[in-house]
C-alpha cells in the first residue's frame, strides 16, 4: 500500500474544478504547490497569487492570463502529447485573473517566494527542448521554468515526456542535502498517460513510479494513472516507467530554500554506471514526441 501522504491518485487532492489542489501546507513542507483547474467555456477564476509566484501552463486548450494590467494570450496545446507549450509567470502580492473561451485545463505550479518579479509571458518557441538519456533511457525535457531557461525567484518547472516501452528519472537522484554539488529542493510529479491514440490522456493506461530513501524510510513503487500526483520530499526517485502502448507525461514542480534556484541533484551510486553507459547507445529517434506549435495552431 502506497504512503497517503506521498501518492495522491486522481481526485483526492481536489475537487471537481480543481481536480489537484497541493499546498506546502497540505505536502508537509515549505515551499513547492500545484493547482489543476478545469475552466468550462467561457468560464473565469479570479485568484491571489499571495506570497507565491506562478507559473500559468496549459494542459488542454488556451486561455488568456491578465495580472498586473498585463494580459497575457496563451495559445495552449490540444493535450500534453501534442505540443510544448507557452505559459505566464505571475509574481507573488498579485491578483490572477484567467479566462477561456473555448475552455480549458491548466496547471498552477507555484513556489512560495521573497522578491517579487515582475510578470512574463513564456512562448512556446523560446521553450529550451532537451533530449536525455538514451536507448530505453531516452526521453524529453521541455524546460519551461528552469534556472538557464526563464527568471524566477524559487519556482523550477520542466515537463518530462517518456515514449512508451521507455524509463526516465533515471539513474535514481536526489536532491535533498546542500553541497557543492547537490541542492535541496521538494518536488511534485503530476502525470498524465496517453491512451491508444498516443495523443489523448486516458486512465486506461498506467505507468510506474518509484521513491525510496537509503535509510529505507520511504520506499515507495506505485502504479500511476493519468492526473495521479507524487510528492518527493527527500530521497532518490527514479524511475519512472512508461508501460508499451501509453506515453508518459509528468510535470515537475521543484522548489526550495538555496538563494540561487539550482537543479543540482547526486545519483544513487549504485546505478551511476548506467548514465555512462549511454554513450554507446542509440538515441531513441522518437524523441522529441512534440514541438512548439504552429503560430495558428493554438487553442482559444
Amino acid at each position: 500500500m502506497s504512503d497517503a501522504r506521498l501518492f495522491h491518485p486522481w481526485g483526492t487532492a481536489g475537487g471537481a474544478d480543481d481536480p489537484v489542489l497541493i499546498t506546502p501546507e497540505l505536502a508537509g513542507w515549505r515551499y513547492s504547490g500545484l493547482r489543476v483547474i478545469h475552466l468550462p467555456p467561457a468560464g473565469r477564476r479570479v485568484l491571489a497569487t499571495g506570497d507565491h509566484e506562478v507559473a500559468v501552463i496549459p494542459l488542454a486548450g488556451g486561455l488568456t492570463v491578465e495580472t498586473e494590467g498585463r494580459r497575457f494570450e496563451l495559445a495552449g496545446r490540444e493535450t500534453v502529447f501534442t505540443a510544448v507549450p507557452d505559459f505566464a509567470y505571475v509574481p507573488r502580492d498579485a491578483e490572477l485573473r484567467l479566462g477561456s473561451a473555448h475552455g480549458c485545463e491548466v496547471a498552477l505550479a507555484s513556489a512560495r517566494a521573497t522578491r517579487r518579479l515582475d510578470p512574463a509571458y513564456g512562448p512556446a518557441a523560446a521553450v529550451p527542448v532537451e533530449v536525455r538519456g538514451a536507448g530505453r533511457a531516452t526521453r524529453q525535457a521541455n524546460n519551461l521554468l528552469t534556472p538557464d531557461a526563464f527568471d524566477a525567484d524559487k519556482l523550477v518547472v520542466c515537463e518530462i515526456l517518456t515514449p512508451d516501452g521507455n524509463w526516465s528519472s533515471f539513474p535514481p537522484h536526489k536532491h535533498d542535502e546542500a553541497s557543492a554539488h547537490e541542492c535541496v529542493n521538494e518536488e511534485i510529479y503530476f502525470f498524465r498517460v496517453a491512451g491508444r491514440d498516443g495523443r489523448t490522456p486516458d486512465r486506461e493506461g498506467f505507468g510506474l513510479h518509484r521513491t525510496y530513501t537509503a535509510d529505507g524510510s520511504i520506499d515507495e513503487t506505485v502504479t500511476v494513472r493519468d492526473g495521479d500526483v507524487f510528492l518527493v520530499p527527500r530521497g532518490y526517485h527514479g524511475p519512472c516507467v512508461a508501460t508499451p502502448g501509453h506515453h508518459l507525461y509528468y510535470l515537475n514542480v521543484m522548489a526550495g530554500p538555496a538563494a540561487e534556484r539550482a537543479m543540482l541533484a547526486c545519483d544513487d551510486p549504485a546505478h551511476h554506471w548506467v548514465r555512462d553507459s549511454w554513450a554507446g547507445q542509440p538515441v531513441d529517434p522518437r524523441c522529441p514526441l512534440t514541438s512548439p506549435p504552429a503560430p495558428d495552431g493554438g487553442i482559444r
